[in-house]
């Protein structure tokens, strides 16, 4: 008798179709599992909410007035989402959306032979289809779109420092974490040639340019750009500073786009930094003694007014101090209840990990700020630069 061999085959016709299940599931959530899922589903769906919600008061004006508050918070998020198509595809969502909503019917007609036929027409089916063409357009700007932000991560990551420089007395390590695809952050340790051998020096700045994303990213390859450019002509410090003002203030868009920095050069002979503050966090210098010292002198930040002053200052790095440069998205990053990571928080790394290589206090303090914010979206680039004087 076969008649046993028909559960053996239907079992292994049910496996198969499970693998394949599974299979197609891994490909879907690349491995991810509920719990991951959900989260990016609600850090993204934050993210879409801040984006619309931005623009629900800018139309309230330009909308006929509706006294009813969900009706009239439901055309204004209805607008904000038409503004972010192109004309032809609000045209497209307006037409789908006739026929989602629009009860289907149908109509009867004649033959020539007299006989009656009645034809059905499902508006809701083609409502789906058109919002389903709708969809496949935005995915293909958005895939578009990513691979072109991909490219600039690329270059902007190129204009980065690598690994730190190895420099006598000085233990260095820094980081940064772009809100978006790319940063308007930027850092860089670099030699600059004196006049003299014995006078070379080295310039280490972090600055954080007004904005996020691509404006802010081209923005910052300006600035490193020049930075790198006014640095090798030899000029005192403080007429280079100037002089990146005198950029900033020529690319800025009337003061908008301005730049906030911390400049400064080290004498490794002498072990001085000469510094300026150019509008940033004031960058926290922890004495092995366990005091702490703001390094504020300086003036606005780059690219507001060109005739702007700045005034320097000079600290001298002795052994087992600890100098900490950051911008405000390290200490301003907030988690699920809104609170700030501030500098206290920050503070308190720095005294708990002074015993510590530069690179593991680094990765302590990023690990903390993750634990800090979990699943809660940033609005800022983080960066963080590391110095221990040896």
């Amino acid at each position: 008798m076969v008649t046993p061999a028909q559960p053996v085959g239907q079992q292994r016709r049910s496996s198969e179709l499970v693998q394949r299940v599974e299979r197609f599931w891994q490909r879907v959530t690349e491995g991810l599992q509920l719990g991951q899922l959900w989260s990016q589903f609600e850090k993204d769906a934050r993210a879409s909410y801040r984006l619309y919600s931005r623009d629900l008061g800018s139309g309230a004006k330009a909308q006929p007035q509706i006294k009813h508050p969900f009706l009239q918070k439901l055309s204004l998020l209805f607008w904000a989402i038409m503004e972010k198509l192109s004309p032809a595809r609000r045209v497209l969502l307006l037409i789908a959306l006739v026929m989602l909503f629009f009860p289907s019917g149908g109509f009867t007609y004649q033959d020539r032979g007299g006989d009656v036929h009645v034809a059905e027409l499902d508006l809701h089916v083609w409502g789906g289809i058109l919002m389903f063409v709708l969809l496949m357009l935005e995915v293909a700007d958005r895939v578009v779109m990513k691979r072109d932000l991909e490219i600039a991560r690329e270059i902007q990551i190129w204009l980065l420092p690598g690994a730190p420089p190895q420099i006598p007395g000085l233990e260095i390590a820094y980081i940064t974490r772009p809100a978006n695809t790319v940063a308007g952050d930027y850092y860089d340790i670099f030699p600059r040639p004196g006049k003299t051998l014995q006078e070379d020096r080295l310039l280490m700045v972090v600055a954080d340019v007004a904005g996020k994303s691509i404006p802010a990213a081209m923005l910052m390859a300006t600035f490193q750009a020049s930075l790198k450019t006014l640095s090798a002509t030899r000029v005192p410090f403080a007429e280079l500073v100037a002089g990146m003002n005198q950029y900033a203030c020529s690319n800025s868009n009337g003061g908008l786009r301005f730049t906030t920095s911390f400049l400064g050069e080290y004498d490794p002979a002498k072990r001085t930094l000469t510094y300026i503050n150019a509008g940033h966090n004031q960058p926290m210098l922890r004495r092995q003694s366990g005091a702490i010292e703001r390094l504020d002198a300086g003036g606005l930040p780059l690219g507001i007014l060109s005739s702007a002053t700045y005034q320097s200052g000079v600290v001298q790095l002795q052994s087992g101090d600890w100098l900490v440069i950051f911008t405000d998205g390290l200490v301003e990053a907030v988690n699920a209840r809104g609170e700030e990571y501030d500098e206290q928080r920050l503070h308190s790394m720095l005294t708990a990990g002074v015993d510590a290589k530069p690179q593991e206090l680094l990765r302590r303090i990023m690990a903390d700020l993750d634990v800090f914010v979990g699943d809660t979206p940033q609005h800022d680039d983080v960066t963080c630069l590391l110095i221990k004087a040896a």
